[in-house]
């Protein structure tokens, strides 16, 4: 198999990855880009260099603020491999990476050897198990967002949006604009939370854009006649073969809602299945309810060499994602000795200032939008929590009074967490079920080990070694 040397490898082209890359190359490094995707801008800025919306307008300007990164980033003329998994990656930072077949060049495997790594994979939405949320009909808003970005997709049926966080709310608003009307809005936020956020008030007051913006989506949401029911405490999708109805408790009384199409989030947290796989320390958040791995100031995990930026290492948002990769690219520029510790504080100063200015509203998200512990432990037994293995949350009880103290002994009572998704989808659930049945904590239970490859890769594609040149028949993602 070829090995190809790089100064800095960056996994994931979102507003992180992006942002490290120029960075990087404004130091003098010689960075490489791999992402999934078939054009740079991770989620939140997917396709927009090339959108099939007729107005990408409809997703508002914070969508359209990240065309500049991603032009910044094209021409910058920085090596970039889409469709590109890294499936591997070692503590010696050695990385195995997947190229999918296209146009210019077949499909197969390369091993890259790299000074420094930037782990910029972003962040995945938190598990949402419901009754009925297996059935056609049901998806996550992140799912149905990236329909909409990358393929101008949109609901031929008014949707109910269900759960809690700020992208509940955002996507609404991008379907309203987009002309699709939406039945209701079922907030799951606990009666509390109000509360507990307007403890954090000094913090929300010194990012107002923030709160404004909020502000103006909820305007227009109720603007456009939107039902939004708040306080729901109990959600169940109805349906034999499809989804057909909303069931949901508020205030005590329990109401229904027909509908084809519902619409499940509460709320986002750091893809870890990459950092586990490497070994690195990880913590526990409990203001964000997620692990995420132990970080320095600058980002470095605890394997030396290893960084991670934007929300894999904390969720933080867009914004503060691109700080993040830059002061990352930073010390990653400082520890290979292409610039100094003072030039590396120096310009590190004006970063820190722009991170802690996206990051100040944070603690009031937080409590704001913190999910409710019933549904992040689902009270009904016969709730699937691993989609793979088709597991329910009663199955996982059960094993929790058979001796069962762990996600990982999971794997071995009922393969719990060793579908293709390897748990990335019912990990989080699988902790909370156990740590509830065992009366301790999530930190106490633990979660899944990972161990390579992070998604699946086919026999084929492990057989089939591309040389480091054929990887670079594009630049930029954009065929010569």
């Amino acid at each position: 198999m070829s090995t190809k040397r790089v100064d800095l490898l960056i996994v994931g082209a979102g507003p992180a990855g992006l942002a490290a890359a120029l960075e990087a190359k404004r130091h003098g490094l010689t960075p490489l880009v791999v992402d999934e995707n078939m054009l740079p801008g991770g989620q939140i800025y997917r396709s927009v260099s090339r959108s099939p919306l007729a107005d990408p307008g409809v997703l508002g300007p914070d969508y359209l603020r990240g065309r500049a990164l991603v032009d910044a980033f094209t021409e910058a003329n920085i090596d970039y491999w889409p469709q590109t998994l890294a499936w591997q990656i070692g503590a010696d930072r050695r990385v195995s990476v997947t190229r999918q077949a296209g146009e210019r060049a077949g499909g197969g495997t390369l091993q890259l050897e790299a000074g420094a790594i930037v782990l910029a994979g972003g962040a995945q939405e938190r598990p949402f198990p419901i009754p009925g949320w297996t059935l056609p009909g049901v998806m996550g808003v992140g799912a149905a967002q990236t329909l909409l970005k990358a393929s101008a997709l949109v609901p031929d049926t008014p949707a109910v949006l269900a759960g809690c966080g700020p992208l509940l709310y955002l996507f609404a608003w991008q379907l309203i604009n987009a002309g699709v009307p939406v039945r209701a809005i079922l907030d799951t936020a606990e009666p509390g939370a109000r509360r507990e956020a307007l403890r954090h008030a000094g913090g929300a007051l010194r990012a107002p854009s923030y709160l404004l913006k909020g502000f103006r989506l909820l305007r227009a949401i109720r603007a456009a006649g939107v039902q939004h029911v708040k306080h729901v405490s109990s959600l169940r999708v109805l349906g034999k073969t499809q989804a057909q109805a909303i069931e949901y408790v508020a205030q005590g009384k329990t109401r229904r809602i027909d509908t084809a199409l519902v619409l499940l989030h509460q709320g986002v947290i750091p893809n870890t299945q990459v950092t586990r796989s490497i070994g690195c320390d990880h913590v526990w958040d409990e203001a964000q309810l997620c692990w995420r791995p132990k970080t320095d100031s600058w980002g470095e995990t605890s394997v030396p060499g290893i960084f991670v930026a934007g929300d894999g290492a904390g969720i933080g948002g867009a914004l503060a994602a691109e700080p993040s990769g830059r002061l990352a690219a930073v010390q990653a520029a400082a520890t290979l000795g292409k610039i100094d510790a003072a030039r590396r504080d120096s310009r590190a100063l004006s970063l820190r200032r722009e991170l802690a200015s996206h990051t100040s509203i944070r603690p009031f998200l937080d409590a704001l939008y913190r999910p409710a512990d019933g549904f992040r432990a689902p009270a009904d037994d016969s709730t699937i929590v691993c989609r793979c293995e088709e597991v329910t949350a009663g199955d996982v009880r059960r094993m929790a009074d058979l001796g069962c103290i762990g996600p990982n002994q999971t794997k071995s009572f009922s393969r719990c967490g060793m579908g293709p998704c390897q748990g990335r989808f019912c990990g989080m659930t699988v902790a909370e079920l156990l740590a509830q049945a065992q009366g301790c904590s999530v930190p106490e239970v633990g979660y899944y080990r990972i161990r390579p490859p992070i998604k699946p890769v086919t026999l084929g594609e492990l057989a089939s070694a591309i040389e480091a040149p054929e990887f670079l028949s594009e630049r930029a993602g954009f065929p010569k």
